[in-house]
């Protein structure tokens, strides 16, 4: 997440909140009370009503003030603009979870927020697609480490780990497939993976001479 964040009170006017989003070349504010308290987010769609109804007939207008964007064209401030309450994510979520919230809620970006709802960052869609930019060598090592040697240890197993672009690749011979579907999950969840590509086989029985 990027720890510098800009964002505004709920008394923020109209024309300073276009004014701070065109000075940080963002698309969206957090809006915050107390101490630092985060309770909702003005963006360039909240903002964009009161160009849209700038030539309408005031009459028209009142007619729909009950339809949200009509409303806020008569916004003039950050608590009468924002999205309330906030969609926020915990500084302990995982990079899968905000990319969960982002794609199920349809946002470009989420406050970070601590258990008592203060904002502590913001991370964006962009900051996500970084972690797509951990070397090969970094993810392989972890594969290696943290996944195939505690799946598939001791002798009668020997698995090999390759990794390109991103892609996972394990090759080799287990002595169960059971463990493979397991192994699969915790590839896929380690940071920078792209995919995985299971080309184990399954050794056979060790006959026991009689």
């Amino acid at each position: 997440m990027t720890h510098t964040v800009v964002a505004v009170g709920r008394e923020a006017p109209f024309k300073e909140i276009v004014r701070t989003l065109e000075q940080w070349r963002v698309s969206a504010l957090p809006v915050l009370e107390g101490e630092g308290r985060v309770v909702g987010v003005v963006s360039e769609a909240d903002l964009l009503p009161k160009e849209e109804f700038r030539d309408s007939d005031p009459a028209r207008v009142a007619q729909l003030r009950d339809l949200p964007d009509a409303a806020k064209a008569g916004a003039v401030t950050a608590e009468e603009l924002m999205t309330a309450p906030a969609i926020t994510v915990h500084a302990g979520a995982t990079l899968a979870e905000a990319a969960r919230v982002m794609t199920h809620q349809r946002v470009k970006r989420l406050p970070v927020v601590d258990d008592e709802g203060r904002l502590e960052g913001i991370v964006s869609r962009a900051d996500l697609l970084k972690v797509f930019l951990r070397p090969d060598e970094d993810i392989e090592a972890e594969v290696r480490h943290e996944v195939v040697a505690h799946l598939f240890p001791g002798p009668g197993q020997t698995v090999r780990v390759s990794v390109s672009e991103g892609v996972v690749t394990l090759t080799g011979r287990v002595r169960d497939a059971v463990l493979v579907p397991a192994a699969a999950r915790l590839i896929r969840a380690v940071e920078g993976v792209v995919d995985f590509d299971n080309r184990l086989t399954t050794a056979p029985p060790t006959t026991q001479p009689s």
